[in-house]
């Protein structure tokens, strides 16, 4: 796969899994509605039930900015499987510039934002390496 059809199945995907690092350096991997611009994947803590908008992925970027996003696609036909992984630092976006064009991106993806725009922070990982396969 070349990196121009990885990054157009990247930004098509409806569904990520996001993994970063917790503090005693154990993998944390959760599944993510995200946008791609430019170098930069965002993903918001939106309004899904949860019991916290502290998540765990945002205690383990500030303590370690190493994180990956996983798009991938199955099917029982394995000629057709494959899997996008990008890698890089992430942050935390509490407010700001930043933190409002990446939820109107967000919403441009998802209808669901449109009617409930994210009330907690962005999460931005800045892409320094494409993985992919096949």
């Amino acid at each position: 796969m070349d990196r121009a059809t990885a990054r157009q199945r990247l930004a098509d995907a409806r569904v990520g899994h996001l993994a970063t690092v917790t503090a005693d350096v154990r993998p944390h991997i959760v599944p993510c509605c995200f946008v791609l611009h430019a170098r930069t994947v965002y993903s918001a803590v939106d309004a899904k039930p949860k019991s916290t908008l502290d998540l765990r992925r945002l205690q383990n970027l500030k303590t370690n900015a190493s994180c990956s996003l996983l798009v991938d696609h199955y099917d029982e036909d394995w000629k057709t499987l494959w899997w996008v992984r990008v890698d890089g630092p992430g942050r935390v976006i509490e407010e700001g510039d930043e933190h409002e064009s990446a939820l109107g991106l967000l919403a441009a993806k998802y209808e669901q934002y449109r009617d409930m725009p994210p009330p907690g922070p962005v999460v931005a990982l800045d892409i320094e390496h494409w993985r992919m396969w096949p």
